[in-house]
């Protein structure tokens, strides 16, 4: 796993990140695929095999566990062109523009070997220069070619004969041995919660596992919101033996995708839990770990393993990057939407793109378009977006299901069907007539209803148009879903310019204003907080996390009042206008009325 790096590209999407390291891991850079859609990966895994040269034997769904294979097949490829693209890279001139070059020139200005680089760049043609060119080419190491499940995204699969199959058939479980039997060494992003299921199937791979030197082939990565989850999560998987190589910090709300909302606790006071706690956290995973081996009888670490603490969410400038890694001690950030800008990186239509490039910030919004009900980071401009509101004006509203990937609603069905399907919106609008209600309660009902959009086509649409392949069922519409952190990014990137960027070396921020990242997770919360009071009927137990919601907000404002001083690369404007930004909030929140209702 390459360490050279001191930022990752996250999961995005179904389709944006599928071939992500197949673009970038050759410079060192790691990145993650979501192995969801079986169907994408194996249309990628032909696209690439061709692309290639390498042999492509389909894999159809009447094989036998045709999901894992398929998954295995494609990370399999994926890990053979990135071994092939370092093979060939080590055998490039330097000095020539070669991206043996570009692999160096990327590295922060930090790195060590950024300034053996350097050094031997300046040295006249000899014996020096030849032994440093060599010692530079066998430094190079590929970026982790890591992969993403959603926990909860954990779908009960039928067999040709319509009988329900096993549990390790399952969406998730059958994603998992996938990853598990691939001939990758790199880890699986666990995300979106907890599946007690899926945590005990871990067990049985014992690649997950230290071997009989200690080493641990495959890894554990754990996306997590709070401490509190990282610490909860951490023993359930501890107790098995399962060691957590990495806990991924991401912002409730600043983030592109699924957005998991907190109980209003705020991504600074989150990162101080994690710096205060961080070696308490490693000592008490590390000894319930130990025991379980001891237990179990598995080979014990030889040396104590490594545990990183990431962050990503919102971080928009070097400045930022460069606080989180000081300040909080994280060992790495994540950048996810500012590389959807990268065409080099990521696959993103070229219309999609042209729109991205050219949105403004209100285009960017949050929205309960996901069939989970979860809220769901969209943009208004996306041509899945204009196809939804279409089919609602012809009287057809809802999409075609053909994936079923999401499909959990078992409200006038008995096998589960998806919310944004046609059949669920033409069942629930017809309940909803039924009801004869005002013709504004009736409009408000239908909106939700009909808000829900296929995320299986439109996450997986841009990959297949972007590489000219066959759409699936000819679906072309497009969902894309950034963080509100896009705003402040106009046009498209070279990867190298959005490297260096991340790096200060140059500046790719448009004109617009930008506050603190801290402060626009701060606002989104504060917005979420009264949008949510607006739409729900109050009871006790929702008066209670209401309360408790502001009260964390408030905690969080102190916190970042006693914050401000340490900002110093931050320039006075900014840091002036942090403070008042502060103190607005503080105003926004108590004129905020939360009824407290007794029992």
């Amino acid at each position: 796993m390459s360490e050279l790096h001191l930022f990752h590209i996250p999961v995005l999407g179904l389709g944006y990140s599928i071939d992500t390291p197949v673009k970038v891991a050759r410079f060192g850079i790691s990145s993650v695929i979501s192995i969801m859609d079986d169907e994408l990966i194996e249309k990628m895994r032909q696209y690439h095999s061709r692309k290639a040269g390498i042999i492509y034997e389909p894999i159809t769904k009447t094989d036998e566990d045709y999901r894992a294979k398929r998954i295995t097949a494609y990370l399999d490829t994926v890990n053979d062109i990135v071994t092939s693209q370092i093979a060939d890279i080590k055998t490039q001139s330097f000095g020539r523009g070669n991206e043996i070059d570009k692999y160096f020139e990327t590295l922060p200005d930090t790195s060590p070997l950024k300034a053996k680089y350097v050094a031997m760049k300046e040295l006249a043609d000899g014996l020096n220069k030849n032994i440093l060119e060599q010692e530079l080419r066998d430094a190079i190491i590929p970026g982790s070619i890591d992969v993403n499940i959603m926990v909860k995204v954990d779908k009960l699969n039928t067999g040709a004969d319509g009988e329900l199959l096993p549990a390790e058939y399952s969406e998730a479980s059958s994603a998992l041995r996938g990853f598990a039997n691939s001939s990758l060494s790199s880890s699986v992003v666990l995300s979106a919660g907890y599946n007690p299921r899926l945590y005990s199937y871990l067990e049985q791979f014992n690649n997950f596992l230290p071997d009989e030197t200690g080493h641990l082939n495959k890894k554990i990565i754990l996306k997590v919101s709070d401490y509190r989850s990282a610490l909860v999560q951490g023993k359930i998987l501890a107790k098995k033996g399962l060691w957590i190589s990495e806990f991924r910090i991401e912002s409730g709300l600043n983030c592109g995708g699924h957005a998991f909302a907190t109980e209003g606790l705020l991504l600074g006071p989150i990162l101080e839990d994690f710096k205060n706690n961080r070696g308490e956290l490693f000592a008490e995973l590390y000894m319930m770990c130990k025991d379980a081996h001891a237990r179990k009888n598995i080979p014990i670490f030889r040396e104590q393993p490594e545990m990183k603490i990431t962050v990503q969410g919102g971080i928009g400038t070097a400045s930022e990057q460069n606080f989180l890694l000081d300040y909080y001690t994280v060992d790495r950030t994540g950048w996810g939407s500012p590389f959807l800008l990268v065409p080099e990186a990521t696959n993103v239509d070229d219309d999609t793109l042209g729109q991205l490039a050219t949105a403004e910030k209100d285009d960017y919004y949050l929205s309960y378009a996901s069939p989970l009900g979860v809220p769901f980071n969209n943009f208004r401009k996306s041509s899945a977006e204009k196809q939804r509101k279409e089919r609602i004006d012809k009287g057809r509203p809802g999409s075609p299901c053909y994936k079923k990937h999401l499909v959990s609603n078992t409200e006038f069905t008995d096998a589960p069907i998806c919310t944004a399907s046609r059949q669920y919106q033409n069942l629930k609008i017809n309940q909803l007539k039924e009801q004869h209600l005002a013709k504004e309660v009736f409009e408000a009902e239908f909106n939700k209803i009909t808000e829900k959009d296929c995320l299986c086509e439109g996450l997986g649409a841009p990959a297949l148009i972007k590489d000219n392949m066959p759409l699936s069922h000819n679906l072309s519409a497009v969902t894309i879903c950034p963080g509100p952190n896009l705003a402040y990014f106009s046009g498209t990137f070279s990867l190298s310019q959005m490297v260096d960027h991340i790096y200060g070396r140059v500046n790719i921020l448009n004109n617009l204003y930008r506050p603190n990242m801290f402060m626009n997770e701060l606002e989104l919360y504060i917005n979420y907080l009264k949008k949510e009071l607006s739409e729900i009927n109050m009871n006790p137990k929702k008066s209670k996390y209401f309360q408790s919601f502001k009260a964390n907000l408030l905690e969080g404002i102190e916190y970042y009042k006693k914050l401000v001083p340490s900002l110093g690369k931050e320039t006075e404007q900014h840091i002036a206008s942090m403070k008042e930004e502060l103190r607005k909030a503080v105003e926004t929140l108590n004129s905020v009325n939360i009824p407290a209702i007794a029992k």
